[in-house]
C-alpha cells in the first residue's frame, strides 16, 4: 500500500500514541468484568494511565502542528493508524454492552507482554534526541513500573496455578505471540527514525525484551517467546477489521459535534 510518510519524529509519535490509545480502549472494555472488584479498580486505573500516555504523545504531535490532539486520536482512518496488530485484537466474543465473553488469560498475557515491550521502548526514549519525547518517557516510566508489577504478578500466578489455568494461559500465549510480530517494528521509516537518534533499533529493543522476560519464563518453566517476521505490520498501515470497530466506538461521542471543546 502507498503511505503518506511524514518526518521520523512524527512517524514514531504516531506509533507510540496509537498503540496506547487502542490498548487503553481494549482495557476499558473490561470495566465491570474483571475477576473481582479489586482487580476492576486496578485495571481501570492502569487503563486510565495508559490513555494519559497516549494523550501526551498526541499533544506532542499537536505541538508539531500535525493537527488537533483529539482529532488525531478519534478521526484518522485505519489506513493512517500506526498501532501494532496486537493491541487492536478483540478481548473476545460479543461486545462490552452485549453478551461479552472475554478471556481473562488472554488479557493477562497480552497486557504483560505489551507492558514489558512498552518498558523497553520507554527506557530507550529517555535518551531520545527529541527532548520533549525524552521528558514524556521519564514521566510515563514512573507509572509504568506499577503497571508491569501488576501484570507480572498475574502472569506468574496463573501460569503456576492449576493445570486448567496453565492450559488457558498457554493457549493465550500462543494467540498473543501470533499477533506480536510487529510490536518492535518501526515500520518502513525505521532507518530514518533510528538515524535521527529518536529511539534504538527494533532488534536492540527486541533483545532487551527477551532479557527482561527470561527470568520470568524460567520461573514458569517455559521457553522464551519467539517472534517471527510479521505477515501484517500495523506500523505500515496494515490492520484488521477489529481496529475499525474500536475506532468507530471510541469516536462515536466526539464525532457527534466536532465543534465542541473536549
Amino acid at each position: 500500500m502507498t503511505m503518506n510518510l511524514q518526518s521520523p519524529e512524527v512517524e514514531l509519535l504516531f506509533q507510540l500514541a496509537d498503540d496506547d490509545y487502542i490498548f487503553s480502549y481494549r482495557g476499558s472494555e473490561w470495566l465491570g468484568l474483571a475477576p473481582h472488584i479489586e482487580e476492576d479498580v486496578a485495571f481501570s486505573s492502569i487503563t486510565q494511565d495508559t490513555m494519559g500516555h497516549a494523550t501526551m504523545f498526541y499533544r506532542l504531535l499537536e505541538s508539531l502542528n500535525i493537527g488537533n490532539a483529539d482529532a488525531l486520536a478519534h478521526l484518522r482512518p485505519i489506513t493512517e493508524r500506526r498501532n501494532s496488530i496486537l493491541v487492536e485484537r478483540k478481548n473476545g466474543e460479543g461486545t462490552y454492552l452485549e453478551n461479552p465473553i472475554y478471556d481473562w488469560a488472554y488479557a493477562v498475557v497480552r497486557n504483560y507482554l505489551y507492558t514489558v515491550a512498552k518498558k523497553v521502548k520507554i527506557d530507550s526514549l529517555k535518551s531520545s534526541s527529541n527532548e520533549k519525547i525524552a521528558e514524556a518517557a521519564v514521566k510515563i516510566s514512573m507509572e509504568l513500573y506499577y503497571h508491569l508489577l501488576h501484570w507480572k504478578t498475574w502472569f506468574v500466578q496463573l501460569f503456576t496455578a492449576t493445570e486448567d489455568a496453565k492450559r488457558r494461559m498457554q493457549e493465550a500465549l500462543d494467540r498473543v505471540l501470533a499477533d506480536s510480530n510487529d510490536i518492535f517494528s518501526l515500520g518502513i521509516s525505521e532507518k530514518d527514525i533510528v538515524e535521527s537518534g529518536l529511539i534504538e533499533a527494533s532488534d536492540v529493543l527486541h533483545g532487551r525484551w527477551l532479557t527482561l522476560l527470561k527470568p520470568v519464563f524460567e520461573t514458569i518453566n517455559m521457553p522464551l517467546p519467539q517472534l517471527k517476521a510479521p505477515s501484517l505490520n500495523g506500523r505500515n498501515g496494515d490492520h484488521t477489521e477489529e481496529l475499525q470497530q474500536a475506532i468507530t466506538t471510541m469516536s462515536e461521542v466526539y464525532s457527534t459535534n466536532l465543534e465542541a471543546t473536549w
